[in-house]
């Protein structure tokens, strides 16, 4: 892990960016020396780990008394894009514009995405842990379908923060299952693009026998800031 620049921002809070192989992150990490818990913390579908929304979470959690790490999925944020990523986004531009069904689209890009994306998150962790500023345990904030996949495959995560807000794939629904760490899964119940019924199944299909979900009024990006308040609380039950 190579840091590239660093900021401390008005709340004390150290912000760096990394790189890891062909892996940029950024880490944000509180004004105590002390190590702390880890929170992975991951923008739905991939979306850039700078977006003004994540970048909140992360400053406010990592203020709170959290390492927070966020990276870039492949083909996403600072990462290249291939042809074939280019033609997936132009395939569902047009079939949401023509509203036409958009699931098998949606499939053949998260898919592979998803696929793409854990093993990074895990070698990224495995670098995290190494830090002397970084104790565990470790939490997961965010994209439910790298969540749901990271807490079957990787028993160093203790409990997972789920945003209900984008597409699962198939294979991420059938191993809800597997999936026993405590879950907050917060849903918005007018999201325009995600079908609440199917986040309710996807909820009730998790074999957690400690799973919360909190739902809110409002479109795909209206969570309330309180929710982001309770994540840091549902941290502090599990990690702290």
């Amino acid at each position: 892990m190579h840091f590239t620049s660093e900021q401390r921002l008005d709340d004390g809070v150290l912000e760096r960016a990394f790189t890891l192989g062909e892996i940029p992150g950024t880490l944000w990490t509180p004004a105590s020396a002390a190590p702390v818990p880890l929170i992975l913390m991951a923008h739905n579908n991939g979306l850039p780990r700078a977006a003004a929304r994540l970048a909140a979470r992360a400053r406010h959690s990592a203020a709170s008394g959290y390492a927070v790490a966020a990276i870039d999925a492949p083909g996403c944020g600072d990462r290249p894009r291939s042809a074939a990523d280019e033609q997936a986004r132009a395939d569902l531009r047009r079939a949401m514009q023509a509203g036409e069904p958009v699931d098998d689209i949606f499939e053949s890009f998260i898919g592979p995405l998803v696929e793409k994306a854990v093993p990074e998150w895990q070698t990224t962790l495995d670098a995290l842990l190494a830090l002397p500023e970084i104790a565990g345990p470790v939490g997961y904030s965010g994209w439910t379908a790298v969540g749901i996949r990271l807490a079957v495959v990787e028993p160093r995560i203790a409990a997972a923060g789920l945003f209900a807000g984008g597409y699962v794939p198939r294979a991420q629904r059938e191993e809800a299952r597997q999936v026993t760490i405590p879950l907050l899964f917060l849903l918005q119940w007018d999201d325009e693009g995600n079908p609440r019924q199917g986040a309710l199944n996807l909820f009730d299909a998790f074999g957690s026998t400690e799973k919360t979900l909190h739902a809110n009024m409002g479109g795909h990006v209206g969570t309330p800031w309180f929710e982001v308040e309770e994540g840091v609380r549902f941290c502090d039950r599990h990690l702290k």
